[in-house]
């Protein structure tokens, strides 16, 4: 079953990847082209020669995006399908849909909004080069302790759950998030690259569109997977499976 829900997620994730490089070409690359020029600019008015361009700009807003965010999204959905199916059984009487909605929801929080209040992206003119490694590890960085904070927090929720009730319970666990996140993000040390001159709007819209091809890409899995499983009857069929093992 494991194998074929992995198939299903990662289709999904093909999917979600072809919807958000849609939305990438219409809404971001208008962005990216914009902070490209600006960059420009500001070289050639310090008298800075062009750097030479390994890739052309035609492959990258291209077939580059497109390869890597179809990737990202078959990744992605082969991750997220395992995950179900630890999850699926474990965590109450939740449908297939409802469960596959419910990890997108918590996925798109753990690895995109968490980080990005903290480091959010940067169109290709801002940043040190020098600083990259550093910028990039903080920010994964981020991704793991809130993986783990959302892990340990669904723990409390189960034990809260018990003395408390459901709902209380879920208050509780959204709290201890929210006080390890805040707590941890105030810790690590922050990074403003953004140059005094970069127009403001040009890295709002920047900054809305990275998180616009979040919300397809995880929105098309949550509810793309679980609509296909829960037609699938896989699930179905492993649930006589385990009614069966059970009067052995």
């Amino acid at each position: 079953m494991v194998g074929k829900l992995l198939v299903r997620g990662m289709l999904a994730g093909i999917a979600a990847g072809l919807l958000t490089f849609g939305f990438a070409k219409l809404v971001g690359e208008p962005q990216v082209d914009q902070a490209i020029s600006f960059e420009e600019k500001a070289d050639a008015a310090k008298g800075d020669a062009p750097e030479p361009e390994l890739v052309s700009r035609g492959t990258q807003a291209g077939l580059g995006l497109l390869t890597g965010v179809v990737t990202y999204g078959a990744a992605f959905g082969g991750l997220f399908s395992l995950v179900f199916a630890y999850a699926y059984g474990r965590v109450g009487v939740l449908s297939a849909r409802a469960l596959s909605a419910w990890l997108a929801l918590g996925a798109f929080i753990a690895l995109v909004i968490v980080p990005n209040i903290k480091y959010p992206a940067n169109p290709p003119s801002v940043g040190d080069p020098e600083t990259i490694g550093m910028r990039t590890g903080l920010f994964f960085l981020m991704i793991a302790i809130s993986i783990a904070a959302m892990v340990f927090s669904l723990k409390v929720r189960r034990r809260a759950a018990l003395k408390l009730g459901a709902w209380n319970g879920s208050i509780v666990a959204g709290v201890v998030f929210v006080g390890i996140i805040a707590a941890v993000q105030l810790s690590m040390p922050a990074i403003n690259e953004v140059p005094a001159a970069f127009p403001a709007v040009l890295l709002w819209k920047f900054r809305v569109a990275a998180i616009g091809m979040q919300v397809i890409m995880w929105t098309t899995i949550g509810l793309l997977f679980g609509a296909m499983v829960e037609r699938s009857k896989l699930l179905a069929s492993a649930e006589r499976g385990v009614a069966k093992s059970a009067y052995l």
